[in-house]
């Protein structure tokens, strides 16, 4: 009797581990071994060496190195950059010292320029010139961590860029035209429709096409573009929308485009009927954006809604001595071209990819 009350207690026990093992299989996922607990090495103070006089010898905190943790754009072998590009370095911390860190950057182009460094939150700081780049040739960036006292651990950094031809476009929202000029030769004249206006949000026409200088910052053959921007994702309300729009050319963190327009074709060179995106013809579209790099230059006149600076690549949209109020070091003439000083050849980060901004479009 015994042993059978053993047995179906034996039993009673793997019904219920396996009643346990199917809830959790099907309700969440099962249960995973908890991780061992990471090593951590202390020294007990008795154990710790004791100089003549018995005092305690305590190791010295190493202090963090700085490092950087992105920078945009990519490298030559990757991509072809505008002449309008910024150089976006993100360091992996706060820069206590913003002077001793921007001091120790420098940029050497086969075609120099005036540029200077603005900075935009305590991690991130922008270079820019005083005119665009000279087209087709290389730039290259090194940051010469080491140098910065109390930072000699850290690795020295370089990326080398190839500036390409100079796309430089010019959009008319009066006129419903954009030329686009190629190493200063008109290429292509484009009908367009720009922004109708007439939704008005905290003030703000959203529907306006943003006027001032752009920069292109990526392009996508198809984008998704949705109605959520303006709160609107219900497909039963009439502001709804969802489309695949072909050959987008981004322009702007506020969802503006250069894109193919979807339908609607009798506006296009006649009047301004988008949501705030460039429209254009199906073949000027596709060409656009074939010849399109990160950082050419788009200019949108005719409209009463100016282009923050803030908003996307609008760094043009400052005066140079609005940018260069930004840098930490002291105001001086022209930004000669720096000698680099002897050091370990750098090394250059894999990564670059700029944010993704806010899709609206149409």
């Amino acid at each position: 009797m015994n042993t059978l009350r053993r047995t179906a207690q034996a039993s009673l026990a793997l019904v219920a581990l396996a009643t346990v093992a199917a809830c959790a299989a099907e309700g969440s996922p099962a249960a995973q071994p908890a991780p061992a607990p990471t090593p951590v090495t202390t020294t007990a103070k008795a154990h710790q060496p004791r100089p003549a006089g018995g005092a305690v010898i305590k190791a010295a905190a190493r202090k963090p190195v700085l490092g950087i943790a992105d920078i945009t754009p990519m490298g030559e072998k990757v991509e072809k950059i505008g002449v309008g590009s910024p150089i976006i370095v993100t360091f992996d911390r706060a820069v206590a010292n913003r002077a001793a860190a921007e001091a120790v950057l420098q940029v050497q182009a086969d075609k120099p320029v005036e540029g200077a460094w603005r900075w935009v939150s305590d991690r991130k700081v922008i270079y820019r010139t005083k005119t665009y780049w000279k087209p087709h040739q290389k730039v290259l960036f090194t940051a010469r961590l080491s140098q910065i006292p109390g930072n000699q651990e850290a690795k020295d950094v370089s990326r080398r860029f190839a500036i390409g031809t100079a796309n430089i476009s010019v959009v008319s929202t009066g006129k419903h035209l954009m030329k686009v000029y190629r190493d200063g030769k008109l290429a292509k004249t484009i009908p367009i429709s720009a922004g109708r206006g007439g939704l008005v949000k905290n003030g703000v026409d959203v529907y306006l096409t943003t006027s001032g200088v752009h920069l292109t910052m990526g392009k996508k053959a198809v984008e998704t573009m949705t109605s959520s921007w303006l709160g609107v994702t219900d497909p039963k309300d009439p502001r709804y929308y969802k489309e695949e729009i072909p050959w987008a050319v981004r322009i702007s963190d506020s969802g503006e485009y250069v894109h193919q327009s979807a339908g609607y074709y009798q506006y296009l060179g006649r009047s301004n009927q988008s949501h705030g995106c460039v429209r254009a013809t199906p073949a000027g579209a596709k060409w656009f954006y074939g010849i399109a790099q990160r950082g050419d230059v788009v200019k949108i006149g005719g409209t009463k809604r100016k282009l923050d600076w803030r908003n996307g690549w609008g760094y043009w949209q400052l005066s140079w001595r609005q940018w260069k109020q930004g840098s930490a070091l002291p105001a001086t003439g022209p930004t000669p071209t720096p000698t680099p000083t002897p050091s370990a050849p750098p090394t250059d980060p894999t990564t670059g990819e700029e944010q993704e901004g806010q899709q609206s479009g149409l």
